[in-house]
């Protein structure tokens, strides 16, 4: 598979294009560049982002922009996971895929990871990057660990599995995570107020054509469906019940359309295969491409996911949201749900009694409008580069944005 790669024109500036000179690509996995050139300054600090799953690629676009507006060189691969290829495809990122999911079997996993390392490491050793970020690639770990390149690793979920052997030199999560359930390393931590969500949230700008593209009328009631992560270290049998409890419940109403958003190419043809009755009828609607997942969230009335980023996403746009997710309860859900922003589905009697089916009473426009979590994070970025503490990193992050409480922070 060709990648787009950075190709050196000048002493001055670089421009982004195929090994072949093409700027379009059709191939699965490859994309074109948002941005065409950058200035190279002769310091430029290089980071390499490594995208491991498919929420990371929204995540990571507005920092990408945000460290080469301040003048790093970003080298960036991807893993052939989940909807990670036809997402970097739909936004546009210039990225070379390198591996892909290994399943559930947790000796596979390992086996991929280490796999996934040796095809990364011609690529690092000739780059050579000052620091490699992540949301949770063990395989980019594994790698720079050998060469003794420094390690940015973000977290959201206390409970994934831990690798203490590869940890990172440093974590960054959020704040309403205790300090010692990532790392015993604390001096290694660093924090930001808010949601992981909350740094590609507001950038967003709704665009109602999703409603047309998938075939829904606005004024049916819309319940965007996100079934439980079945490959996931962390899943509970008990989520496929209450999935299938919820899609019994939500059939039974009248004028109601539901989008299911699989997880994997298997789950889709299980749901195919199981619903194909809700599915000809056009009561369930299974899109069949890759759709921006905040333009469905914010045109529905109603969001229920089986954990993770969807959740969150609602959370953060105010959109009515619920949980099907049974693993080990996380931080950041808790707070949401103390917090009324989340509400959790614990049992099959709480499909019905806990779920609202009601029309979402949408703003004119998305209200979350601040980017201190995405200045939090980059700050912490330039910090390590410029080889700071953590707790000067905190310093320049509060001294750039206004201190944000966590009621603040509840209330977007």
């Amino acid at each position: 598979m060709r990648d787009l790669t950075l190709h050196r024109k000048t002493s001055a500036e670089v421009e982004l294009t195929s090994p072949e000179g093409q700027r379009q690509s059709i191939e699965p996995g490859v994309v074109s560049p948002r941005v065409t050139k950058t200035t190279i300054a002769a310091n430029q600090k290089i980071v390499w982002i490594d995208i491991d799953n498919s929420p990371h690629v929204p995540f990571f676009l507005p920092i990408v922009e945000e460290l080469q507006n301040r003048g790093i060189e970003i080298v960036l691969t991807a893993r052939a996971a989940y909807q990670v290829c036809e997402l970097i495809k739909l936004f546009s990122m210039p990225c070379k895929v390198v591996g892909r999911h290994y399943g559930k079997n947790k000796l596979l996993k390992v086996l991929g990871n280490c796999l996934r390392a040796a095809e990364l490491l011609p690529m690092t050793i000739a780059r050579r990057p000052d620091l490699a970020i992540s949301h949770g690639s063990r395989a980019q770990v594994l790698v720079c660990k050998s060469l003794g390149i420094p390690t940015l690793v973000m977290h959201d979920y206390e409970h994934s599995t831990k690798t203490g052997f590869i940890e990172p030199s440093w974590t960054l999560m959020p704040d309403v995570i205790p300090d010692r359930v990532m790392s015993k390393k604390t001096e290694r931590l660093l924090k930001y107020q808010g949601l992981k969500e909350d740094v590609y949230v507001p950038q967003f700008r709704p665009d109602a054509s999703i409603l047309s593209r998938l075939g829904l009328d606005a004024k049916d009631l819309i319940v965007t469906l996100r079934p439980p992560a079945t490959e996931a270290h962390d899943h509970n049998p008990e989520s496929d019940l209450l999935f299938k409890e919820t899609v019994m419940f939500l059939a039974k109403q009248p004028n109601l359309r539901a989008v299911v958003l699989p997880r994997s190419v298997r789950q889709n043809e299980q749901i195919r295969k199981e619903w194909a009755d809700l599915i000809s009828s056009g009561r369930v609607v299974i899109p069949k491409e890759a759709v921006n997942g905040l333009d469905l969230i914010w045109f529905s009335d109603l969001v229920i996911s089986g954990g993770g980023t969807m959740n969150r996403e609602a959370a953060a746009l105010g959109v009515p949201v619920y949980s099907i997710f049974r693993g080990k309860l996380g931080a950041v859900d808790k707070y949401l749900s103390e917090n009324g922003r989340l509400v959790l589905i614990e049992s099959v009697q709480e499909v019905s009694t806990k779920i609202r089916l009601t029309r979402w009473k949408r703003p004119a426009r998305p209200r979350n409008q601040s980017g201190a979590v995405l200045h939090s994070i980059v700050n912490s970025v330039v910090s390590i580069l410029e080889n700071r503490r953590p707790a000067e990193a905190s310093a320049v992050r509060d001294q750039t944005q206004p201190s944000e409480s966590k009621a603040t922070s509840a209330a977007k």
